[in-house]
């Protein structure tokens, strides 16, 4: 089948890229207005993109046709706007619920972290607050944006400080434990996903792959060898 994007409505867009390009990190995303209000939101438009600077990328946008707050601007959106802060709070097995719940389409001025039983506590570096469950807290500086129409608005934020649960990783090599950090994915829909089915795929060498590659591209492709 093949599609072409432009004719589609927003919304079955949304459901071809979100649907395939799975599983996504969740960022729940706590901020603060200007009159000094919290807020905490989740979204999937999010993801890493270096380390020099350290920088995430965060896809904002306005409330969709289907909430009572149709085609205003989001709280997290306008606070970003405004004080240029916000915190990104990554999702583990223990707080999805919450997450969940931060998601609901509350009035304005509503604290979702409380809503959800969770705990916000004072930053380093940014007046946006951490969410204390959170394994992985970063404070971030917004350095760029970009938008598009009236609808989104794609932020560049720099990692300043990053406040990490003591039991998921060795102080000295800064090695995380695999084992006991278990993110949640976020798939399509009412979808997520656990991340405890790893498996490891080393990066061959061009050399390993000259000796080896090759042989165990061949093998693989025999019926006697497939489980």
């Amino acid at each position: 089948m093949l599609i072409e994007m432009a004719p589609l409505a927003p919304k079955d867009r949304y459901k071809l890229i979100a649907g395939f390009i799975v599983p996504r990190p969740i960022a729940l995303v706590t901020s603060r207005s200007m009159g000094g209000v919290d807020n905490a939101a989740p979204f999937s438009a999010f993801n890493y993109m270096g380390e020099d600077p350290p920088v995430i990328v965060l896809g904002l946008q306005v409330h969709g046709s289907g909430s009572v707050r149709a085609g205003e601007i989001k709280d997290t959106t306008k606070n970003i706007h405004e004080t240029g802060e916000f915190v990104v709070n990554l999702v583990d097995e223990a707080i999805a619920e919450g997450m969940n719940v931060c998601a609901v389409d509350f009035p304005p001025g509503t604290d979702e972290a409380a809503a959800a039983g969770l705990t916000l506590a004072p930053s380093v570096a940014v007046a946006a607050s951490r969410i204390v469950e959170s394994p992985v807290a970063m404070e971030c500086r917004r350095i760029a944006a970009l938008e598009f129409g009236s609808f989104r608005q794609v932020v560049v934020g720099e990692i300043l400080w990053m406040h990490v649960r003591d039991e998921l990783i060795e102080a000295e090599t800064l090695t995380i434990d695999a084992a006991a950090y278990r993110p949640v994915g976020r798939l399509f829909g009412s979808l997520y996903v656990r991340t405890n089915d790893r498996f490891q795929l080393p990066m061959m060498r061009y050399s390993e792959y000259l000796e080896n590659g090759p042989a165990r591209i061949r093998d693989a492709d025999k019926p006697s060898e497939r489980r």
